[in-house]
């Protein structure tokens, strides 16, 4: 028999039942070996799983004729040629992650650095020959469909997300995007529709720092207890800064909107992963710069489905804080803080300690025993900013290779993009908006 690698649900056991069509699937490529060296192998696995997942019961996934070696062997080989789109400072961002996420974790794939596309010519052939990009192209079009590419990766203003993802998701490319997913919610849903059946993700990559991976952990261990307060800020400088004041992040027509597509949709994500979704909100937007047709600031109250209440802010003015990412939890039993400005470190409370002992810690994570420890440095040694992508990219495709699902997902982007959008409902009618 072959490897159990995963379960899908049952819909019947004949010829057009979901384990009749897997096993068909299986016995081809038992015969095709070129098919199992190549990446498309997994690419079309995944869409079968996909398709499968829509029934009911559950049964066990099998590699029919395949044996677990045979298949792990295949995909160490296994090259993926990488198209990105856009090159400006977050492209800087992925092309380093995509050089050094094997040099951190243990993927089945080598990541070729394919072409990378732009509008600037001149500072498209620059960016690649730093980053070390075969290719340069200025046509986005063209390049997400060639039969060579397997990953398109999207890195361009938030208006372009769209049209780009849908047609690389059409085309059958793993896609991964930068977030906001789009710029709107009917776009997102578009998005999450055309790439169901393709491996994908949403840049949401301060799920991977490791001292908030530690604080979900701790919280998945119920050490706060019942949870009360969920806070968080998101604070930058920029919009004070006349030099940065024509960017494309300060324009409708290229954003979408302005610092609640930016630094708002962060600290969204982050409170629906650690706390659980939102029930309802009330929110306030405001901008400051004069003919500005974007938010500056936007400072939103919301209800969790658990029961707890929580404040989030995000201001482009927040003078004085160049990135300042922080949230705080507080429980029955104790308190998690955490600012991205320290990012190796977590504070936490812990109630349950007698009256004598309590104290705030600051806890240095970065090991043992902690998320990541096992990938970066010894304990002790700091990370900074761009691993939080290297590890994204790592979990992504460890995930990738053994067919588990990937968070955070396109259906996470657009989880995040309605609540975006009840944010703006709001304030606009000054309601508190339900969060289905």
């Amino acid at each position: 028999m072959g490897a159990t690698v995963g379960r899908i649900p049952r819909c019947g056991t004949g010829p057009t039942g979901s384990l009749g069509v897997l096993r068909r699937h299986c016995r081809f490529a038992s015969r095709t070996t070129t098919l199992l060296r190549s990446a498309d192998f997994l690419a079309k696995l995944f869409i079968l799983i996909s398709e499968l997942n829509s029934r009911d019961a559950m049964v066990p996934v099998m590699l029919c004729g395949l044996h677990a070696r045979r298949v792990a062997s295949h995909m160490q080989t296994s090259r993926l040629n990488v198209a990105m789109i856009g090159h400006g400072f977050i492209g800087r961002v992925h092309s380093n992650a995509f050089h050094q996420a094997a040099h951190f974790f243990q993927i089945p794939y080598e990541l070729n650095l394919k072409v990378v596309c732009g509008r600037n010519r001149a500072t498209l052939e620059a960016m690649a020959s730093q980053w070390n990009w075969e290719e340069v192209a200025t046509d986005w079009t063209q390049v997400v469909t060639r039969p060579d590419i397997q990953v398109v990766d999207i890195a361009v203003p938030n208006v372009l997300h769209a049209p780009i993802a849908i047609s690389a998701a059409q085309a059958g490319k793993i896609v991964l995007c930068e977030k906001p997913l789009a710029a709107s919610v009917q776009e997102a849903e578009q998005m999450a529709e055309a790439a169901r059946r393709v491996p994908n993700l949403v840049w949401f990559n301060y799920r991977r720092v490791p001292a908030v991976g530690f604080a979900k952990r701790l919280l998945d261990e119920g050490r706060l207890g019942k949870i009360f307060h969920y806070r968080a800020l998101y604070l930058n400088q920029s919009g004070n800064d006349p030099s940065k004041a024509s960017g494309w992040r300060y324009r409708r027509a290229e954003a979408g909107s302005g610092v609640s597509g930016d630094l708002l949709s962060h600290v969204i994500d982050m409170a629906t992963y650690l706390n659980g979704n939102i029930a309802e909100l009330c929110a306030t937007t405001h901008t400051f710069a004069s003919g500005r047709d974007v938010d500056d600031a936007a400072i939103v109250m919301v209800r969790f489905k658990n029961g707890s209440v929580g404040s989030f802010e995000a201001s482009r003015y927040g003078v004085g804080c160049s990135n300042r990412n922080v949230f705080e939890i507080n429980g029955s039993q104790g308190m998690l803080r955490f600012d991205l400005e320290d990012m190796n470190r977590l504070e936490f409370f812990d109630a349950t300690q007698p009256p004598n002992l309590r104290g705030t810690r600051k806890l240095l994570v970065t090991g043992p025993d902690q998320p990541y420890a096992e990938n970066f440095w010894k304990p002790g040694h700091t990370i900074g900013y761009e691993h939080s992508f290297i590890a994204t990219l790592g979990d992504f495709f460890t995930a990738l290779s053994r067919q588990e699902v990937f968070r955070p997902s396109f259906g996470d982007g657009l989880a995040v993009q309605r609540v975006l959008e009840r944010v703006h409902k709001s304030a606009e009618t000054g309601a508190w908006i339900k969060c289905n």
